[in-house]
């Protein structure tokens, strides 16, 4: 076959990459580069980029709901995608040029699954009435797309509970990669050293938002033995509520631990591998979660997880093998003693998680290879167009 023209479209590119979704957009396209008789060319928001097309909000719609924004936005891009054999878009901000661009250039419109707004009920408290689109936004592009990408088996099932119009045999899983070159073991004692980090640790990363299950997280630590220190590499708060809910959790914490430590600015890569390499145990209490790429993150370090029996997690963290997993069933009570519980268990075993450490490591580097995550994404994008 010859040459395929892929547009990709993201709201999420760098310099602005501040979650799991544009962790993915980069890394799918870099591989995808690597593919013969593959061009990708990335459209994306924020301004213009060296190595993309940037797209500012239309001026006319500076100061409006975000979500109307963001329609704004698509619709400068999908003017932008003539020249395209397809598009492919990533999470609601992006999917309405997908959609338009579709319908304007007759091309397959392939959407990735990320996360659903049905399932992210919270969001309101960051959109207000946007949420309203953005769920609009998301339920037409799904609908009318020509294949879904899940990016794991518990998101599959997701988009077909929400969305039960869907045709089930366009929705397809093709889980999330990790660059286990990039994510590796990491040896670099001076960086817990500079962040004043000293002794066992637990770590978290992630946003702050309702979604990954930092209050949590910080409730059940009040029950872990106080030798046990914790790191936070916690921030951008999706809105001022749950920022403020978790800085006083910190904060309260902080009153009678000295060993609770909260870095709020995005580590650098290297610092970050570091800081997770140096940790007992990775953390991610996440109350909804499609697949989790920062658990990937923590094993390709050795760094074995505790994680949250939701969504795609438990695809990514091998019970009894890589890490542990804890149920989450709505009761937040019984979530954080049991997280409490786990917690302590754990930090207690240092070489149990170590070996939970080195076989997370083996899994990730076998099973989550971002070269077979892109070839799958072309065998899907050849079947669509044919």
């Amino acid at each position: 076959m010859g040459q395929l023209k892929v547009g990709i479209v993201t709201k999420e590119w760098p310099p602005a990459i501040y979650g799991g979704a544009g962790v993915h957009v980069l890394q799918l396209t870099q591989a995808l580069r690597t593919i013969n008789d593959v061009h990708v060319d990335v459209h994306c928001f924020g301004g213009k980029r060296d190595d993309a097309f940037g797209y500012s909000t239309p001026v006319e719609f500076n100061g409006a709901n975000p979500a109307v924004a963001a329609l704004a936005t698509d619709l400068e891009i999908a003017s932008h995608l003539a020249n395209v054999d397809l598009v492919h878009s990533h999470t609601w901000y992006a999917n309405m040029a997908g959609h338009v661009a579709a319908l304007q250039y007759s091309i397959p419109h392939i959407v990735s699954a990320h996360s659903l707004e049905p399932l992210r009920p919270w969001k309101a408290e960051q959109l207000g009435g946007g949420y309203a689109i953005s769920s609009w936004a998301e339920k037409t592009a799904y609908e009318a797309a020509a294949a879904i990408i899940a990016v794991s088996d518990g998101m599959r099932a997701d988009v077909l509970a929400a969305y039960p119009s869907v045709d089930p045999n366009k929705v397809v899983t093709i889980r999330n990669g990790v660059d286990t070159s990039k994510f590796a073991p990491n040896h670099d004692a001076s960086v817990p050293v500079k962040y004043g980090v000293s002794g066992p640790y637990a770590i978290f990363v992630g946003r702050i938002t309702r979604q990954k299950g930092l209050a949590h997280l910080l409730r059940a630590w009040k029950n872990v033995p106080a030798e046990f220190g914790l790191v936070l590499a916690a921030g951008s708060p999706d809105e001022e509520g749950i920022g403020k809910e978790v800085a006083d959790l910190i904060a309260d914490l902080q009153k009678t631990r000295s060993n609770v430590w909260w870095i709020k600015d995005m580590l650098p890569h290297a610092e970050l591998t570091a800081m997770l390499t140096a940790a007992d145990l990775f953390v991610c209490p996440s109350i909804y979660e499609p697949l989790g790429i920062v658990n990937l993150e923590a094993m390709g370090c050795e760094t074995a997880v505790l994680g949250s029996r939701v969504g795609g997690i438990p695809e990514v963290v091998a019970d009894k093998e890589t890490g542990e997993l804890v149920d989450y069933t709505g009761d937040a009570q019984a979530f954080e003693s049991a997280l409490a519980e786990s917690i302590s268990r754990l930090m207690s075993q240092p070489e149990l998680l170590k070996k939970y450490g080195v076989a997370g490591r083996v899994r990730a580097m076998k099973e989550f290879g971002w070269d077979a995550v892109a070839a799958a994404t072309v065998a899907l994008y050849r079947r669509v167009i044919a």
